[in-house]
């Protein structure tokens, strides 16, 4: 061995014991006031659990909405408001929530009452001119069916008459059957027109009156009331270039929400989970939510239903998101709708177990490993570690309980 190779080697040896040495006083060479260097950490026993955090938005299971009436048999463009609950409040079954401006439909349903009076009236009228009319045509065809009965016995005394009378006599028959078969058809098509402009009459009443009930209805909507008691929801629309609650005198259209009522006794959180995570949520596990809005707040949840189907996050198609439904337990006046929460669920939970926190394992693709402290000097130990969190490992062998390890072997010895 040359001498350059010499110096190298021993350099290599000093520089080995300087870590090691730097190792076995905690990396600082600080002590505690237990005696212990600093950036150690102890294997205890105990439970381990790991958790997955998730965010949502707070709903209410039992809520109903309130929404302007589509009307029947109208295209209304849209309807004015004249009461409207407050924002906030408490409403009981049965309360007001909202009332629409209903003079239109007092109107429509006033002209549509006078059409209907005033079409039964023609109906009336036209029935009684047909049956003077139908009296007299049956008079005329009577008449006309006694000539022929008459024509009939004049015929009868041909053999008896000149040949000149018996043909007049042959030729007022034909004229009087023939008019008898002319009146008969003329009238069967008078009483078919007649039949036909009372059907058009009543085919026009029977609009109105259709009329007439959809404005009755309509006017019936125009105060919707609230299902259940709860707590009252004022939704909110564009107005100008800002979002607003609704309010007395707003226009809306058919069909648009303007109140929701909650029951604020029940609730829960509707999160969207990422497809990495959520194979490990099922329903039944449990889960902690806490309000963004009041920091000191949480209340205990759990898991109800995991959607068997998954959706495209709002971010890319690429990604795919399920949705979860996490129910709270327990109310607070501050659990109000639509407030952003997250919900840390617990997906595993082991008892009596060996744990260590994670920043004091190494993992490598031979496997994990730790430093353990053997008197005052800290020596690399194998591990198992069956589980882990975010926080947490379980270690499944390599150590026993109490064992101290240190916090951070950057390198390892």
């Amino acid at each position: 061995m040359t001498q350059a190779c010499r110096f190298r080697a021993l350099a290599t040896v000093a520089l080995a014991a300087t870590c090691v040495a730097a190792i076995a006083c905690g990396g600082t060479g600080a002590t505690s006031e237990s005696g212990r260097p600093d950036g150690t950490a102890t294997v205890t026993r105990g439970p381990f659990v790991r958790s997955i955090r998730v965010a949502g938005t707070v709903e209410a299971v039992r809520a109903a909405t309130s929404v302007a009436p589509r009307l029947r048999g109208q295209n209304t463009s849209g309807l004015v408001v004249t009461r409207i609950v407050a924002g906030g409040s408490r409403v009981r079954q049965g309360d007001v929530l909202v009332e629409f401006d209903r003079q239109e439909q007092v109107r429509i349903a006033f002209d549509r009452r006078a059409e209907v009076s005033d079409l039964d009236q023609q109906i009336r009228r036209r029935q009684a001119d047909q049956s003077a009319t139908r009296a007299a045509d049956g008079a005329t065809l009577k008449q006309a069916e006694n000539d022929v009965t008459r024509a009939r016995l004049t015929v009868t005394t041909n053999r008896i008459l000149p040949r000149i009378e018996a043909e007049k006599n042959d030729l007022a028959l034909e004229q009087a059957l023939a008019r008898l078969a002319q009146l008969t058809d003329t009238f069967a098509l008078k009483r078919a027109a007649a039949a036909a402009d009372v059907r058009i009459l009543e085919i026009r009443r029977a609009r109105a009156q259709t009329a007439l009930e959809n404005a009755e209805s309509n006017a019936g909507l125009m105060v919707s009331r609230a299902a259940f008691d709860g707590l009252a929801v004022l939704r909110s629309s564009f107005k100008g270039s800002q979002m607003a609650e609704f309010q007395e005198g707003d226009e809306v259209r058919p069909g648009m929400a303007v109140v929701d009522v909650v029951d604020p006794s029940r609730m829960r959180v509707r999160i969207r989970v990422c497809q990495a995570d959520a194979g490990a949520i099922a329903p039944g596990q449990p889960a902690r939510v806490a309000l963004d809005a009041y920091p000191g707040l949480a209340f205990e949840g759990r898991v109800e239903t995991v959607a068997p189907l998954a959706v495209p996050s709002q971010l890319t198609a690429k990604v795919r998101t399920f949705m979860v439904l996490v129910s709270i337990s327990g109310t607070h006046p501050s659990l109000m709708p639509d407030l952003s929460a997250a919900a840390d669920v617990v997906v595993e939970r082991l008892d009596n177990v060996l744990t260590l926190p994670r920043e004091s394992v190494v993992f490598e693709p031979e496997g994990a490993w730790v430093l353990r402290q053997r008197g005052r000097s800290f020596e690399r130990q194998p591990v198992t570690v069956t589980t882990a969190g975010a926080g947490l490992v379980v270690i499944g062998s390599g150590l026993t309980d109490g064992a101290i390890v240190a916090r951070r072997p950057q390198g390892g010895s």
